[in-house]
């Protein structure tokens, strides 16, 4: 089980790696996001893959779940969705401003930046 889990957050990984490589900004908050989804299953992981283990130690009971993985996956994940939030708002301001969703601000192959190479004036 450990082997499928290790695997699984390596090619999630991989695949946030590749996304954050492209150009365009749409993939690269994708990107954050998956590595930001296997950061979170690699914390999760660390508290070892229990099965049938209560989550508080009782009378009784031999072995119980860690909750300090459960408790940092959650505050991440809250954490996450704002800086995700943020960064999709800088996404749409960088392409208003500059008139291309590239994340150099100007188009591969064309001269000059974003809107002023199409004529546009800057708004002041």
């Amino acid at each position: 089980m450990e082997a499928l889990v290790a695997s699984g957050v390596g090619l999630v990984t991989a695949c946030g790696v590749y996304l954050l490589l492209r150009g365009r900004t749409f993939p690269v908050v994708l990107g954050l996001s998956l590595l930001g989804y296997a950061v979170n299953v690699f914390i999760f992981v660390m508290g070892r893959l229990w099965s049938a283990a209560p989550p508080i130690l009782h009378e009784g009971a031999t072995r119980a779940a860690d909750p300090l993985p459960q408790a940092l996956v959650l505050t991440a994940i809250v954490i996450g969705f704002a800086t995700t939030g943020f960064i999709v708002e800088l996404a749409l301001r960088s392409a208003h401003d500059n008139g291309s969703d590239h994340v150099d601000g100007r188009e591969p192959g064309l001269p000059g930046a974003g809107r002023a190479a199409h004529g546009a004036t800057e708004e002041r």
